[in-house]
């Protein structure tokens, strides 16, 4: 084989060669973000849940207050009702058009 020849096919087998690293190195990388990406997805759906799950605990705190509230509304009702009696007035639920 001529000199020409040799050169020519290790010039070659190094080009082919170099492509080969070069596509490795892509396919690394791209993984490489795939997997970055996929966690990323990750947490955000775990971001998303934790913040259901604030807000039905939020929901469960804001229905507790609201029946502690009205809890208090009726006793409050219930004492002024006790306080026009003892005053000789009739109880504003006894009122006519009394809500």
């Amino acid at each position: 084989m001529s000199t020409v020849a040799v050169i020519a096919i290790v010039v070659g087998a190094l080009i082919l060669l170099a492509i080969v690293v070069s596509m490795a190195r892509s396919t690394a990388r791209r993984r490489q973000i795939s997997h970055a990406q996929t966690e990323a997805k990750r947490d955000d759906v775990q971001h998303h849940h934790n913040r259901a799950d604030d807000r039905r605990h939020e929901a469960e705190l804001a229905e507790e207050q609201a029946k502690r509230a009205r809890a208090e509304a009726e006793l409050d009702e219930r004492d002024a009702a006790g306080r026009e009696r003892e005053l000789g007035e009739e109880p504003r639920s006894e009122r006519p058009g009394a809500p």
